[in-house]
């Protein structure tokens, strides 16, 4: 005679089998959401994103060198020289070719001997410790949008590639445009392959990259500080002023484009003068440059 099992039994596997099956609806209700949820991607549009005073206050490159002289890489005269070369060019490198042309031979220079693994971790590091908190929440916002719509987000910077790199991760982008220095088995030459990631350098790059990545500029938009980024800005469908420099300001209305000021009052005081000595330290002069490859070279 087979055993029946008991009422109280029989309760308790019809509740878990209803629980499985409400589990089961649960899960497949989630899957629905999630796929009804999901952004188709955008292959053929894109946004290009300026760092300094548009994605972060200040300049990156200015940070970077903070973070430096506060490891003992270089003293804080170096980093007064870096600021005032900094202003020098802010003053003069949209006039002048030849200011540009002349920092190409000494800008990176400072890491010839670095090993890149090293410049790379001094880059996260040096990131989270002093930009991080720097990030302008309304143009990170701005870059959501593009992603959010299934597009790529790149950054654009006369900086190192490889601190572009690092921002472009921490904030979760697609990557980054950057001054590339020359590597030599795993190590920095103090050389530039190509030019500094400046001016009509910026929108020549984001043209080759569009190529590559089969993107249509006329759906692409970017979005700079600087009228020395007006190549660029004129180079997309859809151009966006960010914290603008007043020449930017005055170029933006003349030709329509959108503006977006995250800056108010005191705050907008307190960037300016970062953002005036900061914007051309990469830049340097051959003599800072000499300064810096005395210094001591990062080890591991």
């Amino acid at each position: 005679m087979p055993i029946r099992p008991s009422t109280a039994a029989l309760a308790l596997r019809r509740r878990r089998q209803s629980g499985r099956i409400v589990a089961s609806s649960a899960g497949w209700a989630v899957a629905e959401v999630e796929a009804a949820l999901e952004v188709p991607a955008d292959p053929s549009a894109a946004a290009f994103f300026d760092v300094d005073n548009t994605m972060m206050q200040g300049a990156s490159i200015y940070y970077f060198a903070r973070g430096l002289a506060k490891r003992k890489y270089f003293t804080s005269g170096d980093l007064v020289r870096f600021a005032y070369q900094q202003a020098r060019f802010r003053l003069l490198a949209s006039e002048h070719a030849g200011t540009v042309a002349g920092a190409k031979s000494a800008a990176l220079a400072f890491i010839a001997g670095w090993q890149v693994q090293d410049m790379e971790r001094l880059c996260e590091e040096i990131f989270d410790e002093l930009m991080a908190d720097r990030i302008w929440s309304g143009t990170r916002a701005l870059a959501q949008l593009h992603l959010d719509a299934g597009q790529r987000v790149w950054l654009v910077t006369a900086a190192p590639v490889e601190l572009g790199r690092i921002i472009a991760q921490r904030l979760g982008l697609t990557g980054a445009i950057g001054t590339v220095a020359e590597i030599l088995d795993g190590v920095y030459t103090g050389r530039l392959v190509g030019d500094l990631m400046h001016g009509p350098e910026k929108a020549a790059a984001i043209t080759a990259l569009a190529q590559v990545e089969r993107l249509d500029l006329q759906r692409c938009a970017a979005y700079s500080d600087s009228v020395n980024d007006t190549p660029m800005l004129s180079t997309v469908g859809y151009a966006v002023a960010v914290n603008p420099d007043p020449a930017l300001r005055r170029e933006a209305r003349k030709r329509g484009w959108e503006i977006r000021d995250f800056r108010t009052g005191r705050k907008a005081a307190k960037i300016a003068v970062p953002a005036a000595l900061a914007t051309g330290v990469l830049m340097g002069g051959v003599a800072t440059a000499a300064a810096l490859r005395r210094r001591r070279v990062p080890t591991i």
